[in-house]
């Protein structure tokens, strides 16, 4: 989306797992064109993301958002990383310095994986991953359908299940597995841009604790907290909205000061 003006920041979205770039952002997406230019991407295996049938690699997402900003001959930018778009905004800091400005930390962690039983359902989605990788298109079709699409509930509407229906699940399967492995904490302290983190206090998904201890090991990291679930960019879409807008203006302030 354009924005404002040309000279408009730019805001690259991150969407989360098993999303597409516009199932995860279409309720903020007019709001934040308001006042800076967007560039949404649907991550490897995710609605129409790329496909391959190498493994699901974050790494290979950091290096396809950075590709991404190079094609549209974009120098810099502001990644916004919701779930597991935070570890891709992450791992773009790390591979791409020069391309981004800060970076804008939404309902996500640093590390995803720390007791016995969540590493032990981590590896449970990998060789599901494999199943799908290995098996006919017909048993991928059903694997789908029982593991994913069941959730066709009242819930969910045609869009929405339309999206969910694009994604190539033994990809998601693997990114799920790629999740658990990730780990970030070691380097956290050598992020040098400005971070901004908005935490959701109630959520079932990523806990407090995850998403306080990523907040914690950046270096003068400023966050907000909402009173809300994983869901919060759909649910609560208004606040979140404005707690973006309120997040890159203070990485924005943040870079300036730095420069001046």
């Amino acid at each position: 989306m354009p924005g404002p003006h040309p000279d408009a920041p730019v805001l690259l979205l991150l969407h989360g797992w098993t999303a597409s770039a516009d199932l995860n952002w279409f309720a903020v997406y007019s709001t934040l064109a308001e006042h800076f230019r967007v560039i949404a991407m649907d991550h490897r295996g995710h609605g129409r993301g790329i496909r391959t049938f190498a493994p699901f690699r974050l790494a290979d997402c950091a290096d396809d958002a950075a590709s991404l900003l190079n094609e549209l001959g974009i120098n810099k930018a502001i990644p916004v990383g919701y779930s597991m778009g935070g570890p891709v905004a992450l791992l773009m800091w790390r591979r791409h310095r020069d391309m981004v400005n800060g970076l804008m930390l939404c309902a996500t962690a640093g590390s995803f994986s720390h007791s016995r039983g969540e590493r032990m359902a981590f590896l449970g989605l990998t060789g599901l991953g494999a199943l799908a990788r290995f098996t006919p298109s017909s048993a991928r079709v059903f694997l789908t359908e029982r593991l994913f699409l069941r959730r066709k509930t009242g819930k969910w509407g045609p869009w929405a299940i339309s999206q969910v229906e694009l994604n190539d699940w033994r990809m998601v399967l693997e990114a799920g597995h790629a999740i658990g492995a990730f780990t970030s904490l070691e380097w956290l302290k050598e992020i040098d841009v400005p971070t901004s983190h908005i935490i959701t206090l109630r959520d079932p998904v990523i806990p407090v604790k995850r998403q306080l201890a990523l907040f914690s090991g950046i270096t003068n990291a400023h966050a907000v907290r909402i009173d809300a679930e994983h869901d919060a960019i759909v649910a609560q879409a208004p606040q979140m909205a404005q707690m973006i807008i309120n997040g890159v203006h203070s990485i924005i302030e943040r870079s300036d000061s730095a420069t001046a």
